[in-house]
């Protein structure tokens, strides 16, 4: 999943930036308001953790201006005022939750996975492509009936690639969705994944599922 966080604390931003990455969120950091709404408006979230007092542009105008361009990415504000008005303000803005600070890290990533599955109900439950099977909630990966052990990056890799089945995606695109935006690991990283995934989910059945499309990327068939 991927979250925007709109937070100008740099201690607070990165520590939860750094907790999410753990919980294998695709993370984008911002430390004002014009920047949050930039992105937001501009690119795919699954979820916005916006902070009502920010530079430039408060999380209240924020919000606004994106429910008044149809933008309609659940947003978790997180701020440090809890007062009944304050709360009210940012739900009648269309605000989906609300969290005050001091908060429990627990609290909030079970609030946005519940943000996300409240709010993405045309995703499906499980993902195909032939016989190869992937749950997202449950975090299951099967081909047939035998179960295929992924590590946390292998199953977003594999999961990204399943909703785009058919599709030609860049490497780019799979580092900004899979890894993160601002990624300046190895070039090959994606090289390396798509070699493991086919060493667990196609080597062993004599399957070929994962296309390389030589000088632009990868494409999952849906024939699996």
């Amino acid at each position: 999943m991927r979250v925007l966080i709109v937070e100008d604390e740099p201690r607070l931003a990165a520590t939860l930036a750094a907790g999410l990455r753990a919980e294998n969120f695709v993370v984008v950091a911002v430390d004002n308001g014009v920047d949050g709404l930039w992105q937001a408006a501009e690119e795919d979230f699954d979820v916005v953790v916006l902070d009502i007092m920010l530079p430039k542009m408060s999380g209240y105008e924020v919000l606004r201006q994106l429910r008044a361009r149809e933008v309609w990415t659940p947003v978790l504000m997180l701020t440090a005022k809890d007062g009944d008005y304050d709360q009210a303000d940012a739900f009648d803005l269309g605000a989906d939750d609300y969290l005050t600070k001091p908060f429990s890290f627990i609290v909030l990533v079970a609030r946005l996975r519940a943000l996300v599955r409240r709010t993405a109900p045309q995703r499906p439950i499980a993902l195909t492509a032939g016989t190869l099977t992937l749950d997202p909630a449950r975090k299951v990966v099967l081909r047939g009936d035998t179960a295929i052990s992924l590590t946390p990056r292998e199953f977003g890799l594999l999961e990204f690639l399943m909703r785009n089945k058919d599709t030609v995606v860049t490497k780019t695109e799979i580092l900004h969705n899979v890894w993160d935006a601002h990624y300046e690991g190895a070039d090959n990283i994606v090289e390396v994944y798509v070699g493991y995934l086919r060493r667990k989910i196609d080597i062993p059945f004599g399957t070929s599922t994962i296309d390389t499309v030589r000088g632009v990327g990868y494409r999952l068939e849906s024939r699996g």
